[in-house]
This record gives C-alpha cells, structure tokens and sequence, in this order.
C-alpha cells in the first residue's frame, strides 16, 4: 500500500478541478502516457514504464466534488485500486491525501515495489501535480458531478455526502445457501 499527501498552495476548488481533468495526468506523472475518459465513470489508461507498456481500465467507484474520488481497475494488465482526497487548509491552500494499493507482476514489479521505487514514482508525481497546479492561476478544466458507488441511492432532496456503507447481506437460512448481493440481488444459478 501506498500513502502519500502535498499541500499544493491553491484554493481546494482549483485543485480539485484539475484533478478531475484525468487526460491531463500525462503531464505530471512519469510513465503516464496517455489517459482516455470514455465516459463519466470509466478511464483508459496506457503506460510505460521502464520500458513495459501495459494497458488497462479503470472505474471511478466513489466521486464527491471537493473530497474524495475513488477508483479500482476494471480491466487490463494492472491491478489496482485508491482514493484521493481532498482538505481546505485555509482558503489558499489544500491538502492531496493519496492512498493506493497496487498488485505488482512478476519479479521485477515486485522488487520495484519491495524497495520503494513505486511509492517513490507515487510521490514524485503528486510533487509534479503539485507544481503543475501551483504554476497556473487556474484549472485547465473541471467536473464537478457526483458518482456514487452502485447500489448506493440517495433519497430526494438530500445533499451530497460521504455514502454511508452497505449493510451486510442477511445472513442465509440454510448455512449450505450462498448469501445473496448487499443490493439484494441472487447469484444466478449454476447451469
């Protein structure tokens, strides 16, 4: 797992504008070649680094504008999954809090990863982000929708929050059942 913060000195609403701006993320993070937002929840994502170019998928599972936007791989050679969150520090600064969990391939991968070159690459490009935010005196764009994790609904009127978490499923009435889905789906019978 891999944790990391800045204090990037820009109003909260600047700094998360631009990081919903994802084809943006190759000018700041190393190895980032190219992003694709191919719709409001899902990203295509290729990459180079060290010489091994993968590509991969990923869906934004939780995106609350101001405070947080996370996301897991869906797809692809690359698993992973994180949240970044963001906190006013006054009304000039903001604090970029990033949290991931990345599943190394193969021997090198996990070396890379054992001896801290990924949490380094991690920082070094929130660092960029940082610069890249700082160097302008706005955001290159901004989204400002908000995506829930499925299942979750809000109830008319409501504002947007922190989504509570699901209740676990009831627990079956025979132990040999399978449970059903937290969103009271069945699993579909074996055929």
């Amino acid at each position: 797992m891999v944790r990391d913060t800045v204090l990037v000195q820009a109003p909260l609403k600047r700094v998360y504008d631009q990081w919903t701006q994802f084809e943006e993320f190759p000018r700041f993070m190393h190895g980032v070649v190219a992003v694709e937002q191919t719709d409001e929840r899902h990203l295509h994502w290729r990459t180079s680094i060290a010489g091994v170019r993968r590509a991969f998928d990923t869906e934004i599972v939780d995106q609350s504008p101001d405070e947080r936007i996370a996301w897991r791989t869906v797809g692809g050679e690359v698993r992973q999954r994180g949240v970044v969150t963001f906190a006013p520090v006054g009304t000039t600064h903001t604090r970029v809090r990033l949290v991931m969990e990345l599943e190394p391939r193969g021997p090198a991968e996990k070396a890379a990863a054992a001896l801290g070159v990924v949490s380094s690459r991690i920082s070094g490009d929130l660092r960029r982000f940082k610069d890249f935010v700082e160097d302008r005196h706005g955001a290159t764009g901004g989204w400002r929708g908000r995506l829930r994790p499925a299942g979750a609904a809000r109830s008319p009127g409501a504002e947007p929050g922190p989504v509570p978490p699901s209740p676990p499923p009831a627990p079956p009435s025979d132990p040999s059942d399978p449970p059903g889905f937290p969103d009271g789906r069945q699993p579909m019978p074996p055929r």
